[in-house]
Formats: C-alpha cells, structure tokens, sequence
C-alpha cells in the first residue's frame, strides 16, 4: 500500500488580480470554541470528489468558497504538493489521513470584485469557509498562513510568483 493513501487528495486555488495580488481568505471558525492561530489565512482549498478532474474540482471549491466564476487559467503546478495535518487536526475525517496532497492552479480574476463573496457563497448554497477576504501581495502569503502549510504556500509563491504579474497589454 502506498504511503500516499493516507493523503486526501485535494486542489488549491491562487487567483490573482489584474495588478497581482492574490484573493486570501480568513478561515472562519468552525465551533464557537475553535481557536484560530493568528495566521489563519489561506487561498481557496478542498477535496476532489469521486470521478473530478482536478481542475474541475479547482474551478468548483473557488465557485464554492468566493462565489467566483470569472476566471482565466494561468498556470498549474506540475507536481502535487503535501502537508501533514497536526496532530489535534487529524481527526477531522475520521483519522484516515496524515495530511493532504494539493494539486495547485493559478487563476486570474476577470469580474467585477462585486463578484467576491464569502459570507453567501454561490448564493448561500454553501456554508461559509471564510468570514472576510482581501488582496494580498503574492510574496507574504507563506507568512500569512498556519504553519504546517507555509512549506507548500512558499512553492506555490515561488512558482506562480512570476506568472502572476499583470499581463503586458
């Protein structure tokens, strides 16, 4: 058996603004007892559900999460990126994963950023994975997040960094 089944599969999302800046959201806490680490940032997230490509399942949590649709596909990250989960998280789908393993696509952003909302997103169809959000410079994203995720926000940085610029008009 390989040690990757004890990874849950997952996309992440960087989308960018016309100037660079990349969407970041702040977690909402799930219980009122939730504590939430100070760097409880993070771009768009989440599983690939039975039988989804990848960038299905990347334009679907990014649909899910910001109510957003205007988007154009930059790049995808070649290689799966991972991260353990600490400890006290792991419990969250019934202990069957260590962590996860993303796989990474950069998006820019086309729509009016009345588009953008994470309180009601894809028209309340959805709970709410953040409670606000706000642009971001690409390069602090790895010091905005949870630490156990900062290793995978700094190759998506690193990688994506450059392509995220403005386009030359």
């Amino acid at each position: 058996m390989s040690s990757d089944l004890m990874y849950r599969p997952c996309v992440g999302v960087a989308l960018v603004n016309q100037v660079g800046e990349a969407f970041i959201g702040h977690r909402k806490r799930k219980r009122a007892t939730e504590v939430l680490d100070a760097r409880s940032w993070q771009m768009p997230q989440g599983g690939i559900d039975a039988g989804e490509r990848p960038l299905e399942a990347a334009t679907r949590e990014l649909w899910e999460e910001t109510s957003v649709r205007s988007i154009e596909l930059i790049a995808e990250l070649p290689t799966w990126l991972k991260y353990d989960l600490p400890e006290g998280a792991r419990g969250r789908w019934g202990g069957r994963y260590h962590g996860q393993t993303q796989k990474w696509f950069l998006f820019r952003f086309v729509g009016p950023e009345k588009e953008i909302d994470v309180r009601r997103p894809a028209g309340g169809a959805y709970d709410a994975e953040f409670d606000e959000w706000r642009w971001e410079r690409f390069e602090r994203l790895p010091d905005l997040v949870v630490p156990f995720k900062r290793e995978v926000y700094q190759t998506v940085t690193d990688s994506f960094g450059p392509l995220a610029r403005p386009p030359e008009r």
